[in-house]
């Protein structure tokens, strides 16, 4: 599956949007015979060191079940949303630091006035870069979420997202918009680098895969959720995700107690102390994509050693595409097209390439 060639050129290199969806062709597949167990976590024992970085939360490290098991494939109308996420393996992470939420835009804002660093969708895509667009169309800017007027067929995603020009970190839907009242959002429109580019300021890095699945599930093991296996506790929603019929226009109800982006911790955090790692916007990792990746590892080592994720990117889907790892879910994800709110399920996106669910969090990393 395709996004037309115009399309493509306006999206700043193949958006995809595959950080909501599995490989289709994996999808048609019958899952492969394999140990699903999920294993207890064993947790380090050492203590956090003092102080602790502001805005930062302790994460023991220790070793873990990583991953997702079939059974979570009948969660989402949309098949195949585990394959990518098989086996279930066991993996070993050492300590770090991580942020409590994601980047805010205020935290951005002050980067970005201390460096002058201009971000990839405000920086106008070349001729080279895409050589069929019409230069009419090369324009910065990127890529919103755009309500339907009816319900649509939930196969045809680019129904619901629309190149915008103008739209960036300062202006997460479009040039007549701003950050006023957003401060405490997550910035948005963050394509892989600059990511990398802030982590680098602030003296930190991106998570690896492995890394913000251990901090994501808190010391617990096999859970659906980072607060358990109901979607709900007490009634009440843990996560700002949508409710209501996706993608059309005013049906999102808000049940969670927010209609499209949440400022940062409104929900309660997971036993080590981390808001919104489920929902809310998606966060980059710093491993390549590749839908072999468990498998690989869990053929290599009984148990895998801070994995780095593989040595280059591959996507069935756009074998030539350079992707990487995306984890968390965003307040679009709905039982009715994408469930990867939930542990162990695994995102992807390419690196050049951002929308208004797009985010990340850092780490730091302890001298062992």
């Amino acid at each position: 599956m395709k996004l037309p060639p115009f399309i493509l050129a306006q999206a700043h290199g193949f958006f995809w949007l595959a950080a909501l969806m599995a490989s289709v062709q994996a999808a048609s597949e019958p899952p492969p015979v394999m140990d699903a167990a999920f294993k207890p976590t064993i947790a380090n024992t050492r203590p956090a060191p003092s102080p602790a970085p502001a805005g930062m939360v302790w994460i023991p490290g220790g070793e873990f079940s990583m991953g997702t098991n079939v059974d979570c494939k009948g969660m989402c109308n949309l098949a195949g949303a585990t394959q990518d996420a098989l086996p279930i393996h066991r993996v070993y992470v050492d300590a770090f630091w991580m942020d409590a939420t994601e980047v805010t835009n205020a935290q951005f804002a002050k980067f970005v006035d201390a460096t002058h660093y201009v971000t990839v969708a405000e920086q106008k895509p070349t001729q080279a870069e895409f050589p069929d667009a019409p230069p009419e169309v090369l324009v910065p800017g990127s890529i919103v979420f755009t309500p339907t007027p009816e319900r649509v067929p939930l196969a045809g995603f680019p129904q619901w997202w629309r190149y915008q020009a103008g739209a960036d970190w300062r202006h997460p839907n479009g040039p007549s918009s701003d950050l006023k009242g957003k401060e405490q959002l997550p910035v948005v429109h963050i394509a892989y680098e600059d990511a990398l580019a802030y982590t680098k300021w602030a003296g930190k890095r991106l998570p690896t895969e492995a890394e913000w699945e251990f901090a994501a599930r808190g010391g617990q093991h096999g859970k659906h959720f980072t607060w358990g296996d109901e979607l709900t506790l007490n009634g009440k929603f843990q996560a700002n995700i949508y409710q209501g019929t996706f993608p059309v226009d005013g049906k999102d109800s808000g049940e969670d107690g927010f209609i499209g982006i949440a400022p940062v911790a409104q929900y309660p955090a997971n036993p080590y102390g981390l808001h919104d790692m489920a929902g809310n916007v998606w966060e980059w990792v710093s491993d390549f994509y590749r839908p072999d990746t468990y498998a690989s590892q869990a053929a290599a080592a009984d148990v895998t050693r801070n994995p780095q994720g593989p040595s280059s990117s591959y996507d069935p889907d756009e074998p030539g595409t350079i992707k990487r790892g995306n984890r968390g879910g965003s307040f679009l994800c709905t039982d009715q097209y994408c469930t990867r709110y939930m542990l162990g399920t695994r995102g992807k996106g390419e690196v050049r390439s951002s929308s208004n669910h797009m985010g990340f969090r850092c780490v730091q990393i302890v001298p062992q």
